[in-house]
């Protein structure tokens, strides 16, 4: 099913489209393989029937100027609610690569059956655990079916994952040299290190990842001063005047009335969420929500139910059979009904549809749960997530979680809310009653770089890293576009997916683009869905020009190389602009 879209030229010569949703499936693998591109955009415009743009005198582009159809997951119907403009492009896979990216997958599975067959019969040398041959009638300790790809296909790549960094991974890094004479089974270090490699994976957000400079130095002083490790948990003797300062610091950054610090970010998703819901409780939550949420999800016994990635109708839908059907067999009112999002989905690049979210919570009457691990200090004119992005009122959001360990260069997370909340969660959270509580110089490096992003430390440093980022992501997102590689998520967003596909290319990007000194993150199958492998480029203030610039260079290298630059976007014409408007109008 397709769907038809009016496009209209905005101010700033940027083209963007509207229509009505397609019909969509969870699975990327039955998507439109057509080749078409999404861009979709809510900038408070509305059209009228004849599709003319009522304001600012804009009219409907003729078909000539018209950009390839679109792929829309979840069009903007409340465009009231965005006080700028909200950019996201989701380009469609090419028919031709899904086709060969199938075919690719499937000569790789047709392989490993041989070798399976081979290593069987002996003839291959077996590295993989298997019962012993006394045990086989015995419940199996190791499923081989579940193995087959980490067997076949995960071990011709792994020299991509795991490489040890011996430096402070920061905007550059250097790497331990390694190398395997058994096809990646194992590894020996060459006794080499790589030097300077520019480090184009880490969360290291507004670069404070650092060995020098306020926030080093304030953290031996807290080593000096406490020492390294507390030994005890918050409510025993390992409550430290550090920790209640931190996090009467959070609350005020956020604009909360209370907040907990958490020495793990992963168990403050994991731990928190089956303290909050349990039986009787309905959980919705996003298709693409991160894996400590679903664990968390999972572990409260909650009713989970999952709505599209990003989609409004298919949120509210939820939410309206929720309302009227009730639990299932009783009918019973539930209990509580928790939304659970993300601010950035680190996967996709992709930025939570928050005003909508809120909007859909109030006139349900749900309860809202916000991870902002990527969002908080990558996103907002202050840093403070994309509450701020969106100039949102905090108290919309009843459950705000964050982490430490990207824009703040640290470890932990945190849950802000109301004080009842965070007093509640003090007794009932596993991860506050039973967990260590958190390091002190890591609470002390938290502490000082949120000072900074705050201004309280008497500098404009936080301010300026802050729009040091937003330009870093929106020149590198630019120029990959025009470069002709297909790039998804929202122009805003640091985290920048850049689709490869095949899964030969997969292991290829990553050993190329490390011969040209340039660290990256290969993902693919089951990570992603299996014709959407992707390269993540994480961007950061602290990456020079000059350092994207050669990482542009070396990635547009690879990508003719290797053939990456699938995109059949149209790009802007040069005449589109005022001129092109006057024209249309003497027309």
């Amino acid at each position: 099913m397709t769907s038809q879209y009016i496009s209209w030229v905005t101010p700033n010569r940027e083209i963007y489209s509207r229509g009505r949703p397609t019909k969509m499936t969870e699975s990327s693998s039955n998507k439109l393989l057509n080749g078409d591109s999404c861009h979709r955009t809510s900038n408070g415009k509305k059209s009228s029937k004849n599709g003319f743009v009522k304001n600012h005198g804009l009219l409907q582009e003729p078909q000539k100027y018209r950009r390839p159809r679109e792929k829309n997951q979840n069009v903007t119907h409340n465009s009231s609610l965005y006080k700028k403009p909200f950019a996201e492009s989701f380009e469609e896979t090419p028919l031709l690569v899904a086709v060969l990216t199938y075919m690719g997958y499937g000569i790789l599975t047709i392989f490993g059956y041989l070798r399976d067959f081979l290593r069987h019969w002996s003839i291959e040398k077996c590295h993989v655990a298997r019962e012993k041959e006394e045990q086989k009638d015995f419940v199996p300790l190791y499923q081989d079916f579940e193995n087959f790809y980490t067997r076949n296909l995960y071990m011709r790549i792994r020299d991509n994952w795991n490489r040890p960094i011996c430096s402070v991974p920061g905007a550059k890094m250097d790497l331990v040299e390694r190398v395997s004479h058994d096809y990646n089974w194992t590894f020996e270090h060459t006794g080499k290190v790589v030097k300077d490699v520019i480090n184009m994976g880490s969360y290291n957000y507004l670069g404070f990842a650092e060995n020098t400079g306020a926030c080093a130095d304030a953290a031996i002083e807290a080593t000096e001063k406490y020492g390294v490790g507390v030994g005890s948990t918050r409510c025993e003797i390992g409550n430290l005047d550090i920790h209640e300062e931190l996090e009467q610091l959070v609350a005020r950054f956020l604009g909360v009335e209370s907040s907990m610090a958490f020495g793990m970010g992963f168990a403050t998703n994991s731990m928190n969420i089956p303290a909050l819901t349990g039986k009787g409780c309905l959980i919705l939550s996003d298709e693409l929500n991160h894996a400590s949420l679903v664990l968390g999800a999972r572990l409260s016994g909650s009713t989970i139910r999952v709505f599209k990635h990003n989609n409004m109708q298919s949120l509210e839908k939820l939410l309206r059979d929720a309302i009227a059907h009730g639990q299932p067999r009783t009918h019973r009112p539930w209990k509580k009904i928790l939304i659970v999002v993300e601010g950035i989905y680190s996967m996709e690049g992709s930025i939570v549809r928050l005003p909508e979210v809120v909007a859909l919570k109030k006139r349900y009457k749900a309860y809202l749960y916000l991870d902002e691990a990527h969002s908080i200090g990558a996103l907002g004119p202050n840093g403070r997530g994309v509450v701020d992005y969106f100039g949102l009122d905090p108290k919309d959001v009843d459950i705000m979680m964050g982490t430490f360990t990207k824009s703040f260069g640290a470890a932990g997370g945190y849950i802000g809310g109301k004080q009842e909340l965070i007093d509640y969660l003090r007794r009932h959270s596993h991860s506050a009653l039973y967990a260590t509580s958190m390091s002190p110089p890591v609470a002390q490096q938290i502490i000082t770089s949120m000072r900074i992003i705050m201004g309280e430390d008497g500098t404009t440093l936080g301010v300026d890293r802050i729009r040091q980022l937003s330009e870093n992501t929106t020149y590198f997102r630019r120029e990959l576009r025009e470069m002709g590689f297909i790039i998804y998520g929202n122009d805003d967003s640091p985290v920048v997916p850049m689709m490869l596909y095949m899964p030969a290319k997969i292991g290829a990007f990553g050993r190329e683009m490390l011969k040209r000194n340039i660290g990256t993150v290969v993902v693919g199958f089951p990570a992603t869905p299996i014709i959407e492998s992707r390269a993540r480029f994480c961007i950061s203030a602290a990456h020079t020009r000059e350092m994207l610039d050669t990482a542009l260079k070396a990635t547009s290298e690879v990508g003719d190389l290797l053939q990456l630059k699938y995109s059949r976007r149209q790009r802007p014409l040069p005449s589109l602009g005022w001129m092109a408007e006057e024209s249309l109008l003497q027309d």
